[in-house]
């Protein structure tokens, strides 16, 4: 009896597939210990986002209800190259600072975040000729030269600098 329940627990611990989450795919801060150099930035080129606890959005310094055009505005900052001297002077220079409050809900962090990250995506994808889809489904398999060549021209020139600050405490 032992035998077999020792087959059987060896058999299923074989065949039995493990799910892997995969997360928000984002590269976190170095260590407080590793030397970082102090950047100059220019405030013209940082485009500024603001939630706080009450979920209330500040762009740029103006409160906005509607979040529909915020990922157009984002590719607007980005892509001046120099044109408006209030906004970025390239898209290498251009960063978007994202800051919460500790009373930020996850669900309005995610949607936010996910906006920024699809303006950058966007652009990438306009860059390099193809729908966002397709080159979301490049990006996740370089190993194909073919999705290779579609994210490196999409990525050509255009770092994507978002920079999510450490959250400030409700009612600071």
């Amino acid at each position: 009896m032992a035998d077999i329940a020792f087959l059987m627990l060896i058999f299923f611990l074989v065949t039995t597939t493990i799910a892997n989450d995969r997360g928000l795919s984002m590269q976190l801060p170095p260590p407080p210990e590793a030397k970082q150099e102090d950047v100059k930035i220019q405030e013209h080129n940082m485009f500024k986002i603001q939630v706080n606890s009450s979920d209330a959005l500040l762009v740029e310094g103006n409160p906005m209800q509607d979040i529909s055009g915020l990922k157009e505005d984002i590719k607007k900052f980005i892509l001046n190259r120099g044109n408006d001297p209030t906004m970025s002077d390239s898209p290498e220079k251009a960063i978007v600072s994202y800051k919460t409050d500790r009373g930020t809900t996850h669900r309005r962090f995610i949607e936010i975040l996910d906006l920024i990250q699809g303006a950058y995506y966007d652009i990438y994808a306009e860059q390099a000729g193809v729908t966002n889809k397709k080159f979301r489904e490049a990006a996740s398999d370089l190993a194909d030269p073919a999705n290779r060549q579609i994210y490196d021209k999409g990525r050509a020139g255009v770092p994507m600098q978002v920079s999510i600050a450490e959250p400030t405490k409700v009612g600071n």
